[in-house]
């Protein structure tokens, strides 16, 4: 892992230095042809202000510029480096107002002041090289203009300094912390830039990792939809022998932990509305459990509470819900028969009530509060049996929470059981075409833009 770090380290550094190099490159060719332009041009200011020494500023000045402009044309063929390049203009320019400055009396000192410091801030724009470079620029300007003081000018060294030698010396002085500032943070932007890019050429990799792996993963689980699909009873399967009859089934994902289950044997109807331990794959593992023990039971017991209290014996037994470390996980049914000869109803629930109206009179079955799983303490505990005689005209639903605990966009509040129940009963006169469209209607206008919170069923049997 030390060895990948230390590689990764040194490709980051080539890759700075390589992009400092190219940085320095562009600044210091721009700085040079800068320096060949305007030293000609500021050849002006000398006609103006000390026109008696113009032709010999101007040999020098001409000089100096052509020197600068021959090095930039042979660069390449001399492989002439960037600092190199720029070091020439910069220095001789330097030493080139040194030896003006030496023929100036102190009102012309004072006025040429501003060129000289011009020189060593503009440089300081421009320049990106190691301190050393910067160092020899200033020690050889002082030192010519030492020299060139000494054998020209008239002016003592109080005047010297006091027209613009201790401003300029300072900014020379100055401008090497200038210069190593800017290099330091060109560096440093270079570094982090460079960084940056590789940490987001990471991330891009990472993520086409993930989303391929995403991609798979949905893929798998669009399939295990497949699979959860064919193990529910079709809707012609349960309209046979229950015609007026209507299945709410939305999956808060793609595959679901809610559950509807049917079975017709001997005359008799068995239904369920099965809620799940989470939604989702988890959910959606738990309903082929829950799926497969009902279909393992329920051809040897035909009253819900015997099936239920079965049911939740063999979910601990598969769960291995009696060791101390295991999960809680269970389910919440309603499960009902229907004997078409009678005309009984026979109902148990695992926390999930029946809801029945008959003639606008809304009648709810409490189920036992306690899940299909271990619960408690109460796995001794029976399930409760009702029976209830169906007669014509009678609604009846089986449901999970998912719909009634719903958050509505608007009103940023579940919708409630209450709320709930009020509907069934403003649309149980309706044939269960019409209650199943109005129920997708309501709960579209409740949700809104939020998000679906849980898995919903809802069952809904006219008699």
């Amino acid at each position: 892992m030390k060895q990948v770090e230390l590689l990764a380290q040194r490709a980051l550094q080539v890759q700075w230095e390589e992009e400092l190099k190219k940085a320095t490159v562009k600044y210091h060719i721009a700085g040079s042809w800068v320096a060949v332009i305007f030293n000609l041009i500021f050849g002006a200011t000398d006609y103006i202000n000390v026109n008696h020494h113009f032709e010999v500023f101007f040999i020098f000045r001409l000089a100096v510029s052509a020197l600068t402009a021959i090095l930039l044309v042979l660069r390449k063929p001399l492989n002439i480096s960037a600092d190199f390049l720029i070091f020439v203009p910069f220095l001789l320019i330097s030493v080139q107002n040194a030896f003006m400055w030496s023929l100036m009396d102190a009102e012309h000192l004072q006025k040429h002041t501003l060129a000289y410091i011009a020189l060593f801030i503009g440089a300081g724009m421009l320049v990106l090289w190691k301190i050393y470079w910067s160092i020899i620029v200033v020690v050889i300007s002082i030192a010519a203009n030492i020299y060139f003081l000494a054998k020209n000018s008239t002016l003592g060294l109080e005047e010297i300094l006091a027209s613009g030698g201790l401003l300029t010396g300072t900014v020379m002085i100055f401008s090497i912390i200038l210069i190593q500032t800017r290099f330091n943070l060109t560096k440093k932007e270079i570094i982090s830039r460079l960084a940056l890019e590789d940490s987001n050429k990471q991330l891009n990799a990472q993520k086409k990792i993930i989303e391929s792996k995403n991609k798979d993963i949905t893929a798998s689980i669009r399939y295990a939809k497949k699979i959860q699909e064919a193990i529910l009873p079709s809707e012609n399967f349960i309209k046979k022998y229950l015609p007026n009859s209507f299945v709410f089934y939305h999956p808060r994902d793609i595959v679901s932990g809610d559950f509807y289950w049917f079975r017709h044997i001997n005359n008799i109807s068995y239904l369920a509305a099965v809620d799940c331990t989470g939604h989702g794959v988890p959910g959606a593992f738990m309903s082929m459990i829950g799926n497969t023990i009902l279909n393992k039971i329920v051809p040897g017991k035909t009253q819900p509470a015997d099936i239920l209290n079965s049911m939740r014996s063999e979910v601990i037994d598969t769960l291995e819900q009696g060791k101390e470390s295991a999960q809680r996980d269970g389910m919440d049914i309603a499960l009902c028969t229907i004997n078409h000869e009678t005309k009984v109803l026979e109902y148990a629930g695992a926390f999930n009530p029946l809801v029945l109206i008959r003639g606008g009179e809304m009648k709810e079955t409490k189920a036992d509060r306690m899940p299909i799983g271990s619960y408690f303490g109460k796995i001794d505990k029976q399930y409760t049996n009702h029976s209830i005689e169906l007669k014509g005209g009678d609604t009846f639903y089986l449901y999970s929470d998912g719909f009634q605990d719903q958050i509505g966009s608007k009103a940023d509040r579940k919708y409630s059981s209450k709320k709930f129940k009020d509907f069934l009963q403003s649309i149980h006169q309706k044939d269960t075409e019409a209650q199943l469209l109005l129920l997708e209607k309501e709960i579209a206008e409740w949700r809104g833009d939020e998000e679906q919170l849980d898995d919903m069923l809802i069952i809904g049997v006219k008699v």
